[in-house]
């Protein structure tokens, strides 16, 4: 049967193991212990919004945010998972498959995103917006 899949998760060129990005986004994942994780990397772009959601996660939210390496036989760990990026903020992960291994793993039940997706996604552009305060001088006001 003919599977199709909305986009594709890159991983490490070394040893096929760690997430790298997706597509043309970077990954986070939300741990059920509450720890916010995104891939290092020095084979992908730094993004902008992922340093962004690393510092809200920690500095707003009060999760561990760690910068390291996502395994890919390790995604049962997530309660959420997402695609960040420039355009879309967050696009959140229903579900990955691991063709290689034959794995499936559920991330969001209903396609939604979860809580701190949606905490997440909610104070970078009350940021971007004005609506929350810019303690760190991110934002640029143009005349």
């Amino acid at each position: 049967p003919e599977r199709k899949f909305a986009d594709a998760i890159y991983l490490d060129p070394k040893t096929h193991t760690k997430i790298e990005e997706v597509g043309a986004a970077n990954f986070f994942g939300i741990t059920k212990d509450n720890k916010f994780i995104t891939p290092a990397s020095e084979s992908i772009l730094p993004s902008i919004t992922k340093y962004s959601l690393l510092h809200i996660a920690k500095e707003r939210l009060g999760m561990e945010a760690i910068e390291g390496d996502v395994y890919i036989d390790q995604l049962d760990q997530f309660a959420e998972a997402g695609a960040c990026g420039t355009a879309a903020v967050i696009s959140p992960i229903q579900r990955i498959d691991d063709l290689e291994n034959g794995k499936s793993y559920v991330i969001s039940k209903d396609g939604k995103p979860g809580p701190i997706c949606t905490k997440l996604y909610n104070k970078l552009r009350g940021i971007q917006y004005g609506d929350e305060p810019d303690t760190h001088g991110w934002v640029t006001i143009v005349e």
